[in-house]
């Protein structure tokens, strides 16, 4: 199961030769919670920005999907949101829906990939 790939090590490795890390919310929500789960500080190694707080300096509220709509961003998967996200995940884990998994897994990429989008269009270094 995927889960079992999931350490403070892995993380790591992931992240090396990462100097800036970009997220939307996750100073409250992402980084807190690999803190509490993974143990680990990724803000004590690597640079943090978080696009939120930069889209509410521009007035654009709301979560990722919503900020996205308003600057015109696209998402091939309009129909799957944070909620479905989290349903998704149960179903992986207590049915071992390999189609589930391959759904939030391309959700993910769309969240990262238009985060880079995001950052482009807020013009921010």
């Amino acid at each position: 199961m995927i889960e079992e790939d999931i350490s403070a090590e892995r993380l790591a490795e992931s992240l090396e030769g990462v100097d800036e890390l970009y997220t939307y919310n996750g100073s409250r929500f992402d980084l807190p919670f690999l803190k509490f789960h993974l143990k680990t500080d990724i803000k004590a190694t690597i640079r943090h920005t978080d696009l939120m707080y930069h889209c509410w300096k521009r007035n654009l509220k709301g979560g990722l999907k919503n900020v996205e709509r308003l600057l015109g961003i696209r998402r091939q998967l309009t129909e799957v949101d944070g909620f479905m996200a989290v349903r998704l995940w149960w179903r992986y884990v207590n049915d071992a829906d390999e189609g589930a998994l391959q759904k939030l897994l391309a959700y993910n990429r769309e969240d990262v990939m238009n985060l880079a989008v995001l950052r482009k269009k807020l013009a921010v270094d």
